[in-house]
């Protein structure tokens, strides 16, 4: 099997996983607080990823030979990625919709490819770039919905309210959220795709990065006097759920740090980001939820396909 292969395998694996998560957040959500949730699939992210390395150390796939400047890169992906990237995501999320967010979500490979190229001189083809292009403006068709970016009437409520201050005005701003996630999983990804080529131990640089994000969230988050009290009260099944979840995106993660050292990293994470292409027919089966088929996406599901294929075949 070629390196690219099985980078393009890796990658095909983590965007299953990722589905897997997004389907499972849809049942979780309902049952568990976001905030609450999103502290037991990083904790799990932890765990697993422990136990995933354990099993690696234990059927003798070589020892551990250290490298502190890898072993940096990957801490500072979890700052990134696990922590500022889902803190700016689920905000966005929050505060203007899953639909809005997952636009500025899309744009991630194009961050990723601008600083690899500036930061890694990795330089794509010509070819590969224009699928890239097609695959973001097709993911971008997917995921819009009619009246998405249509402004709302003014609320009369909000309108008497004193002068917002400037840091509440930039958590109300949907673009510097979304960009700011967007840019964030950028970082994150081109650090880890610096690490794992510097040394390649895919499983212990995503537990280096889940313990990074784990340890900010329970250092900047509020509540956490209550937080034993708050997982006894929770619903068992959205705590099962929500670990799920956690299982689903480490797992998720070390195949797309394994994919990253074979194949370019815009390749490797545009791959994972084809999510829609998967959630809309699987929540309308698994869900019932009726997604209207529209031109919009059809084009979009065509130029992704289109674009997928361009990079694949090149």
């Amino acid at each position: 099997m070629s390196e690219t292969l099985l980078g393009y395998l890796l990658s095909t694996a983590a965007l299953l996983l990722f589905t897997t998560a997004i389907l499972a957040t849809k049942l979780a959500s309902s049952r568990l607080s976001l905030g609450l949730g999103f502290l037991v699939a990083t904790a799990t992210n932890v765990v697993f990823s422990a136990l995933a390395l354990a099993v690696q150390l234990a059927l003798g796939a070589g020892s551990l030979e250290w490298n502190v400047q890898a072993l940096w890169l990957f801490a500072a992906a979890g700052a990134f990625a696990t922590y500022l990237g889902r803190w700016f995501f689920y905000e966005s999320v929050v505060r203007f919709g899953p639909a809005k967010a997952s636009i500025f979500q899309v744009s991630s490979p194009l961050f990723t490819a601008l600083i690899a190229w500036l930061w890694l001189d990795e330089r794509l083809t010509a070819s590969i770039a224009g699928g890239v292009a097609l695959t973001v403006a097709g993911l971008v068709l997917v995921s819009c919905k009619p009246g998405l970016f249509s402004r709302r009437k003014a609320d009369p409520v909000q309108a008497a309210l004193p002068a917002a201050s400037l840091h509440q005005r930039l958590l109300r701003s949907a673009l510097l959220l979304g960009l700011g996630s967007s840019l964030a999983y950028a970082i994150g990804n081109v650090l880890r795709g610096t690490a794992v080529r510097l040394w390649n131990e895919p499983i212990l640089g995503a537990w280096v990065g889940a313990v990074c994000g784990l340890v900010l969230h329970l250092a900047f988050s509020s509540g956490k006097r209550q937080l034993v009290a708050r997982l006894r009260e929770a619903s068992r099944s959205g705590l099962w759920l929500y670990a799920l979840i956690g299982v689903a995106t480490i797992s998720a993660q070390i195949c797309t740090i394994g994919a990253m050292r074979y194949i370019p990293l815009s390749v490797a994470t545009l791959v994972t980001l084809c999510t829609p292409l998967l959630v809309f027919p699987l929540s309308h089966w698994l869900f019932k939820q009726q997604q209207e088929i529209t031109a919009p996406l059809l084009a979009g599901s065509a130029l992704t396909l289109l674009g997928i294929f361009i990079i694949v075949s090149r």
